[in-house]
């Protein structure tokens, strides 16, 4: 018995039904490091380029992906749709959005190839069996997350228990914890000896994977600044300043360096930025 073919076979795949995608729950990683630098961490909204740039950093696409308009903005339904209302047809979707079944299949490619939507058969009474389509664990990175106030409550309950003096701990032990493991992290991926640059550029790229969009950069006098344009804690970080003392006491002992904080976001800057000099150096000026 023939069955039904929803989506056409990617460029490089024969046959005409393709085989359902594996999705990746974990986020892909950007080819380009200045393409991570200004995509990872931005996606905590729900809007059609949002979609859009998940949409785009999934390698590969089957085809390319056009700009945030029409297309994107029926992405956006296509998975609103599948949140609300379960695992659909391309054509109960198509009814549920009020377009056409071409158009959503062709966004339900786009999303699949993306590990965003799966697809099954579903096979029911004597007719051909029909491909349902439903969202991925990777999907719910688009939908909104309130994460900072799950901290807070977190935190509001420590200092109920114990007051300043636990939360102090807390965060202590946070340090410690991220420590450990930012130092396996600089031990595996350096060499024995790397210099305070090699260390502090390493640092940016993990601050840049953890969601702080970090940057190291050389001034022309040799001066190093570590900078993170996203303030990932920014949900505990107004509330408790001893997130960022810890965050501060945190680079130096990774780094082993003399750390200064020059800019602060909680304080109104645009980024958090730091000044990273040799321990043995003399010490700079403040500014």
């Amino acid at each position: 018995m023939q069955q039904e073919t929803d989506a056409p076979a990617l460029p490089s795949q024969t046959g005409t039904e393709p085989p359902p995608l594996t999705a990746d729950p974990s986020p892909r990683p950007f080819a380009d490091p200045d393409t991570r630098l200004h995509l990872q961490g931005f996606e905590h909204g729900t809007d059609a380029e949002l979609i859009e740039r998940r949409v785009r950093t999934a390698a590969p696409l089957a085809s390319p992906s056009p700009g945030p308009g029409a297309g994107s903005a029926l992405r956006r339904d296509v998975l609103y749709s599948l949140r609300t209302g379960g695992p659909a047809s391309p054509d109960q979707l198509a009814q549920d959005v009020g377009a056409s079944r071409t158009g959503v299949l062709q966004q339900l490619r786009t999303l699949e190839t993306a590990g965003l939507v799966s697809r099954r058969l579903n096979r029911h009474g004597v007719g051909r069996p029909r491909h349902v389509y439903d969202l991925t664990p990777a999907a719910q990175e688009l939908f909104p997350a309130n994460y900072g106030a799950l901290a807070q409550s977190f935190l509001a309950a420590i200092r109920q228990i114990g007051g300043d003096a636990l939360i102090h701990s807390v965060f202590e032990a946070r340090r410690e914890l991220l420590k450990a493991r930012i130092g396996r992290r600089l031990q595996e991926k350096l060499p024995a000896g790397a210099t305070l640059w090699e260390r502090v550029r390493e640092m940016a790229s993990y601050q840049d994977e953890t969601g702080y969009l970090g940057r190291a950069t050389c001034d022309p006098d040799g001066t190093i600044h570590l900078s993170e344009h996203n303030c990932a804690i920014s949900g505990v970080s107004g509330s408790y300043p001893i997130a960022c003392d810890e965050e501060l006491a945190l680079l130096g002992e990774v780094l082993g360096a003399r750390v200064t904080r020059e800019c602060h976001m909680p304080s109104g800057g645009r980024s958090c930025t730091y000044r990273v000099e040799a321990m043995d150096a003399r010490p700079a000026e403040e500014p």
